[in-house]
């Protein structure tokens, strides 16, 4: 006999596992992120609402999700069962959006707090009361849960009427896989009209991939084809490696006609009889939550590293996009400093500013030249690196991320910080030059604004420039030009650095927002190695 292993040790490293699939994030959208998302999402349901609270309480009652698609007659299924209407049923569609639990009301206890769908709030509701009166304007009736207790219900067992799994409403389509996720038996309704449609085998093919304790009800079938029917469903189910998986029919008749009656005892008694003994037959129940437990442990060896595998795609691709603009701020800055040196910023409206220094130009109007130059040659820098980038990341799929797309660069934000920067820079040169200037131990002092403009010529004026430096040894002597030059000249180059690094930073800040590190793939194949060694 099988039976469910509940060591803590086992529990331990149950719960370390989930918390890494819980911190597991793939926010570039890469051709697997979504389906990455999905089961990450979905694992976390059946670890939070199934396994977690079944192997840490055992003996809590058996929990059978009732799911199927529209109109498969659940609700009319799970009243019947009950004996008295316990869950809305009729004809208007989708019928059942709030879920309802239906379990003994010494069971009741088991479901009261949040041992299992911690995110649905409980509404204990007597029978006559709608679920919308009870509650607050601002609760949504889709995560609620609505818990009634019926003698008729055996003790240990519990069923859930669950929302349409092909419903109009989306918010109806996700609860109804959370719901599944928490079943210790899944009961999957179809009609004798819709047996072959998508959705349902898609639950089914899912189930027998988690080996989950499986039941199928062929709802509504004429009297007439009852045979027929259930053969090719039957041979259906063989075909899906689905033989083995218990089946129960349910004919058409008058009460079901508009979803509304209880169908006779009669029509129900063997699907009833056999959860019954699936939750009251010791042997019986051993093996639906050993098989269903176990089954979903299992699953972890193919899912944990398909998650980990994301997880390093997702890392790839950020190591990808960083070295993007790692590379083109790199070549761009290299392009810069070879520019600086052949005097590029010495052109234009500064070059003329020069020749007419000090005669027809004075010092402030060729710094004011220099500078405004300078802001140019890194605007074009920095917007020739973003150019590179945005070619760079033009074929990669992960830049279509949403934040990297939204903070694309403005042009008139960079040249705004840019313009702050080159302003810094003069005016700590002036202050350099003043300091200089009095130090000097003359009579006659030259103009600081004078010393600053021929510095600043000098450093970025190149060849052109070599008059700027043989005047500014005749102000301040052969000794303190050449000291000036060298503090006037580590300045430039820390600036120019950190406008650089600054605008390297405001690129890649989305992307490092995303917090895409390489320690989740690690994380997630560890977390089941430990659980693998505890089983």
């Amino acid at each position: 006999m099988v039976t469910l292993d509940v060591r803590p040790q086992l529990l331990d490293a149950l719960s370390a596992l989930r918390d890494r699939v819980a911190s597991a994030r793939f926010p570039l959208p890469l051709p697997g992120a979504p389906r990455a998302r999905a089961d990450r999402d979905e694992l976390l349901a059946q670890l939070d609402d199934y396994l977690v609270p079944r192997l840490r309480q055992p003996g809590a009652p058996l929990l059978a999700v009732i799911g199927g698609s529209t109109g498969a007659g659940k609700s009319t299924l799970v009243n019947s069962l009950v004996g008295r209407r316990v869950s809305e049923a009729g004809v208007l569609r989708p019928t059942t959006r709030t879920p309802v639990l239906v379990c003994h009301p010494e069971d009741q206890h088991w479901f009261s707090g949040m041992r299992v769908l911690p995110d649905l709030a409980r509404v204990w509701v007597p029978q006559q009361e709608p679920v919308d009166d009870l509650l607050g304007p601002q609760e949504s009736p889709a995560r609620v849960l609505r818990i009634e207790s019926v003698e008729t219900v055996p003790r240990g067992l519990a069923l859930l009427d669950a929302p349409d799994i092909d419903s109009l409403l989306a918010g109806n389509r996700m609860l109804a896989a959370e719901l599944i996720c928490a079943a210790d038996i899944w009961v999957m309704v179809t009609t004798a009209a819709r047996y072959a449609d998508a959705v349902p085998w898609h639950l089914l093919r899912t189930a027998k991939e988690y080996d989950a304790t499986l039941v199928t009800v062929l709802d509504r079938v004429p009297h007439q084809v009852v045979a027929e029917v259930s053969r090719q469903y039957g041979a259906l189910l063989t075909k899906a490696g689905l033989g083995d998986v218990p089946r129960f029919t349910v004919p058409e008749l008058p009460e079901s006609a508009w979803g509304g009656g209880l169908l006779p005892a009669s029509a129900v008694a063997s699907l009833r009889m056999w959860l019954v003994h699936q939750a009251q037959d010791q042997s019986a129940r051993q093996l639906v939550t050993a098989r269903t437990a176990g089954g979903l442990l299992n699953s972890l060896k193919s899912r944990m590293p398909d998650l980990a595998g994301a997880a390093a795609a997702q890392y790839a691709a950020a190591l990808r996009l960083t070295a993007a603009v790692d590379g083109a701020y790199d070549g761009e800055h290299a392009r810069l400093r070879g520019r600086l040196q052949a005097g590029a910023v010495l052109a234009g409206d500064a070059l003329k500013r020069w020749r007419s220094f000090p005669l027809d130009c004075t010092a402030g109007e060729l710094l004011d030249a220099l500078v405004e130059s300078l802001g140019a040659l890194l605007l074009c820098s920095v917007s020739a690196a973003d150019e590179r980038i945005d070619d760079a990341w033009r074929g990669d799929p992960a830049a279509a991320a949403q934040c990297l797309t939204d903070l694309a660069p403005s042009r008139e934000d960079t040249e705004h910080r840019i313009g702050m920067a080159v302003r810094r820079w003069r005016r700590e040169l002036e202050e350099y030059a003043e300091e200089e200037v009095r130090g000097l131990d003359r009579s006659v002092t030259p103009d600081p604004e004078a010393v600053a403009a021929l510095i600043a010529t000098s450093l970025l004026g190149g060849r052109r420039a070599r008059a700027a430096g043989e005047g500014l040894a005749e102000r301040l002597g052969a000794h303190g030009a050449l000291r000036l030059r060298d503090r006037a000249e580590r300045l430039l180059t820390d600036q120019l650095d950190r406008v650089m690094h600054t605008e390297r930073e405001r690129r890649l800040a989305p992307l490092d927002a995303l917090e895409v590190h390489p320690e989740p793939q690690a994380e997630l194949i560890a977390a089941l190695s430990v659980l693998l060694k505890e089983r």
